[in-house]
């Protein structure tokens, strides 16, 4: 989706690859990468490919090795084709994600070698994401000269088994993410068909060759196949002739950086650097004029012309709203009429009950996200600002480097697609508590409110009747399993992410537990909010590897009344101690001495691993203000 630049855009952009150049020559792109990273979020796309070409000269393994903040993914590139065009695109979406690429392969037309052969040279690199571009050469090169309709049938039959064939193996095989794609089918193939009833029947076996590409990524849990019919609705090129004719690039380098977006949101998904609020401005942004001076009644929303447009906006947001993205509104305005339209007004599509937080005032709009952060709980970096001043996106972009800000002109009909432009909310998948998110915040609202009326922090938890489950997930959950362990940072002990097919695995092995936290008090049903992932070691300890609880049930206790219980447990299984892993993140320092506070004991540690052990002898104390139960059947 790409709506045409506005003007204040365009000098933005130029404003950053300014002083994008500047820090190269500097020589500082390693030094001042993070700073990089703002620069290349602010750049229309035709820079960031130039950007991607700056950075790729760049070491992203000092980058990496410098800021721990930005950790290196490693993406291998095969094809068909000539893929090395999609290098630098890659590089300069993942940098855009706070996110260093080391792109491996790229080899010319070595896709069936390098997915085939999972201890060749593309796979043993240990790729987190395996790119694999097939543009239609793959099926044009076996078409000979007076084919028809039905030889080409036969050919998309013989090349969708045998990608099929290699996904599968690459999905057995490695626990890297395969991106696939599907193949426009391009009009220099079908027009070699001089009759519309051959085109069509051309037409019909391309797409269905396309769709099973599609059930690719239904059916393989590490397998993301890219619907490139929706990259192609707007201006964007399939291919460049003359790339195509004497270089063997089969897609133009718009498309090219397209794709690589997409490549990007999938590694930001697996490395838990997704987005998850969408704070919104009102006036110019959900409707149009200004409150305070055109009262509710003078807004521009609903009926025809302007209105519908900015209907058509808070549509776009309420529907996010509904898969899981937290929705806030943050506007100079006066509070209380802010309140009054956001409940009342007849003909908002967003409503009051579809937001979790309602920021008006007069103070520095960066100010007033750092407090909406913290009343949720959230980084900075978790947030998304849309907003139609120029000066709220610059005050905001300087003051907050890490939030994303989405600026928009005074055109409201090309608002939902500028919003769309960034995908910045693209998940791997959905789970149920996604769905649930809205209402959870909404609880804790709630909350919020019975807290304030409570002097001491014990009363209030006591009031709240907290109730905590630790048990052996059952299947359906694994996949909000996978997704904590994408998405949660500060209460990470070891940070290791998970995708569904290696939490599965870990689920299933007889030697590993692995227990969730489900969490509930007066308010409802909070729903899976933590897990403990740990190995059982023969006649040894039990190893707790990884422990991790959702933000949004901080300060609670929960985490010490789930370890007590582990330990409670490990104890009364004649174990003769647990050992519990930590791993420094940037992020999770918060919790550095978690261990150590329960009692337990450095031991030597395991590379970047700090190992702690408790010998079962003293346990914390109980925590007397929640009800906990457990079914850790199968732990010793």
């Amino acid at each position: 989706m790409t709506a045409p630049p506005a003007v204040a855009d365009l000098a933005l952009a130029e404003d950053a690859w300014a002083r994008l150049r500047r820090i190269r020559d500097a020589g500082r792109l390693v030094a001042d990468f993070p700073q990089v990273c703002a620069l290349v979020g602010a750049l229309d796309a035709d820079h960031r490919a130039r950007a991607g070409r700056l950075l790729a000269g760049c070491d992203l393994a000092e980058v990496a090795a410098t800021h721990g903040q930005i950790p290196a993914v490693t993406v291998a590139v095969t094809g068909n084709g000539t893929c090395a065009p999609i290098v630098a695109p890659l590089v300069a979406e993942f940098a855009r994600h706070r996110l260093a690429a080391r792109v491996v392969g790229a080899a010319h037309g070595q896709y069936v070698a390098d997915l085939a052969d999972p201890r060749g040279d593309l796979l043993a690199a240990r790729p987190e994401v395996t790119l694999c571009l097939l543009d239609a050469g793959v099926v044009a090169d076996e078409l000979g000269v007076g084919w028809t309709a039905d030889d080409c049938a036969r050919v998309l039959d013989a090349v969708l088994a045998r990608v099929t064939g290699l996904a599968r193996r690459h999905d057995a095989d490695t626990t890297a993410t395969l991106v696939l794609h599907t193949v426009p089918l391009p009009a220099w193939l079908a027009r070699q068909l001089v009759d519309h009833r051959s085109r069509a029947r051309l037409g019909v076996a391309w797409r269905q060759f396309n769709a099973a590409l599609l059930g690719l990524a239904v059916e393989l849990r590490r397998c993301v196949v890219v619907d490139l019919d929706t990259c192609l609705t707007d201006a964007t090129p399939l291919d460049d002739p003359r790339l195509r004719a004497y270089a063997g690039v089969g897609f133009s380098e718009p498309l090219l950086g397209r794709l690589a977006a997409e490549v990007g949101h999938v590694a930001k998904a697996l490395r838990g650097h997704g987005r998850k609020c969408l704070v919104l401005d009102l006036d110019g942004t959900l409707w149009g004029g200004v409150l305070g001076d055109d009262g509710p009644d003078g807004i521009e929303v609903g009926g025809a012309g302007r209105g519908a447009a900015f209907r058509r906006l808070q549509q776009l947001v309420a529907q996010w709203g509904t898969q899981g993205v937290l929705l806030a509104v943050c506007s100079k305005n006066d509070p209380e009429q802010v309140r009054t339209v956001l409940r009342d007004h007849p003909d908002l599509a967003l409503r009051a009950t579809d937001l979790v937080a309602v920021t008006a005032g007069w103070g520095p709009k960066s100010e007033a996200l750092a407090e909406l952060a913290r009343t949720l709980n959230l980084g900075t970096d978790s947030l998304v600002l849309v907003d139609d001043s120029a000066f709220e996106c610059g005050e905001v972009r300087h003051a907050l480097p890490e939030v994303a800000v989405v600026p928009l002109d005074a055109e409201p009909a090309r608002h939902p697609d500028r919003l769309l432009a960034g995908d910045w909310f693209a998940t791997l998948r959905l789970t149920d508590d996604d769905h649930a998110r809205r209402g959870h915040y909404r609880a804790e609202a709630r909350r919020q409110e019975l807290r304030d009326g409570h002097e001491t922090l014990r009363d209030y938890l006591h009031e709240l009747e907290l109730r905590i489950e630790l048990a052996r997930p059952d299947e359906r959950e694994l996949s909000r399993v996978a997704q904590l362990t994408q998405r949660t940072n500060q209460f990470h002990l070891t940070t290791r992410r998970m995708d569904d097919a290696a939490v599965r695995e870990h689920w299933r092995d007889p030697d590993a537990v692995l227990w969730v936290i489900r969490a509930a008090d007066r308010f409802g049903d909070a729903g899976l909010v933590g897990a403990v992932f740990g190995r059982h070691r023969p006649s040894g300890p039990l190893v707790l590897t990884n422990m991790l609880l959702s933000c949004r049930v901080f300060g609670r206790d929960i985490e010490t009344a789930a370890l007590r219980a582990v330990l409670a447990d490990a104890r009364e299984s004649g174990l003769p101690g647990v050992l519990g892993h930590y791993r420094p993140s940037p992020r999770n320092g918060r919790f550095a001495d978690f261990y150590p506070r329960h009692g337990f004991v450095p031991v030597e540690p395991d590379g970047d691993v700090l190992r702690f052990r408790h010998d079962l002898t003293v346990l914390p104390e109980p925590v007397t203000h929640l009800r906990i139960t457990t079914d850790l059947a199968g732990a010793s």
